[in-house]
């Protein structure tokens, strides 16, 4: 695609505990993508000290937007793209973007609204499943080509899959916010004390003391890491155990056979299809009873190098990193074509 940095883009999305960082995430996947085509999109985002922390790298807005929306708009109005990652806009504020903007785009996961005309982004394995409406004005972008990993998970070599487990990766975002780390470490610590266990620490992780309690001489603690800093230790793991967002898909990538929880409603689509795909062991509901003994099950499980080889070869099959390319390519088209039409 050719590039075209005369081009206006904003990115308006939100992070923080009770929302998680996942749009956050997937908006710098796409904002990279914008970069590699001489597009600089802004950010606009809600008030948070770990999103600032997130977005130190990128041009940036920060206030809060969702009611604030006559500041919102002026900003934006003169934009050709309008990206919108959001569980807190209401319906009201789509429809004004859509008025004014060439090329409205909104990423969806659960067919939250009945977005007005524009560009529904959804790279879940699960989208094109979902029921959504046929209308006038309304394009779709759906399912595993159009997920937007970062760049840092692209142009992965195949890893090798070792015949015993020695390490665990255990990542549950950037808050932990049902508490699942120490959990985990518990049982790891007492059931499996050989292997090396690496504990990815978020921005926002209130419970770091506790954490550290449950550890052995073989944890290992990393904190806020940059995606390549995930990306290495993805590497360097034989399996992780995850909460159930988009991390599943750079596991994946990298060729990291996962257990996954699912500690948000939202994820509950996306753990379940991509446990029937077959590149992930769901393990349950963060809050069920039984959830501990179910991760240690597909622990066992996960002790066959078949198993794991299997999960491999499927994920990498079905997550080829180049969703945020596709995306950005298909909205360059949509701009261009309003430019001359």
């Amino acid at each position: 695609m050719r590039a075209c940095n005369s081009l206006k883009a904003f990115i308006v999305t939100e992070g923080g505990k009770d929302i998680g960082f996942g749009h956050i995430t997937r908006c710098k996947s796409l904002c990279q993508a914008f970069e590699k085509n001489g597009i600089i999109p802004t950010f606009i985002t809600n008030e948070n000290k770990a999103v600032k922390d997130l977005l130190r790298d990128k041009n940036h807005h920060i206030f809060n937007w969702s009611e604030e929306q006559e500041k919102l708009l002026g900003i934006i109005g003169n934009a050709d793209i309008v990206v919108i990652d959001s569980y807190l806009a209401d319906i009201n504020l789509y429809r004004k973007v859509s008025e004014i903007i060439k090329v409205p785009v909104y990423f969806d996961d659960n067919v939250r609204l009945d977005y007005p005309k524009g560009v529904i982004v959804n790279g879940n394995i699960f989208a094109e499943e979902l029921n959504y409406p046929q209308k006038e004005g309304i394009s779709y972008l759906l399912g595993c080509r159009y997920f937007p990993l970062r760049r840092e998970f692209l142009d992965n070599i195949e890893k090798q899959i070792r015949g015993n487990i020695e390490t665990v990766m255990i990542t549950f975002g950037g808050d932990d916010a049902r508490n699942m780390t120490p959990r985990v470490l518990r049982l790891l610590a007492k059931k499996y004390p050989d292997f090396a266990k690496n504990v990815i620490i978020g921005n926002a992780f209130k419970n770091i003391e506790e954490i550290r309690a449950e550890g052995d001489d073989k944890t290992n603690l990393f904190y806020s890491l940059d995606a390549k800093g995930m990306k290495e230790r993805m590497i360097e793991s034989d399996i992780a155990i995850s909460l159930g967002g988009q991390t599943l898909y750079e596991l994946a990538a990298v060729s990291v056979p996962t257990i996954a929880v699912a500690v948000a409603e939202n994820q509950l689509n996306n753990v379940k299809s991509c446990q029937e795909a077959g590149f992930i062991q769901y393990a349950g509901w963060w809050a069920d009873r039984q959830i501990i003994e179910s991760i240690f099950i597909r622990l066992k499980l996960l002790q066959d190098r078949d198993v794991r080889e299997r999960m491999v070869k499927i994920g990498r099959t079905l997550i080829d990193g180049n969703g945020a390319s596709r995306v950005v390519e298909e909205l360059f088209k949509r701009v261009t074509y309003k430019n001359y039409n």
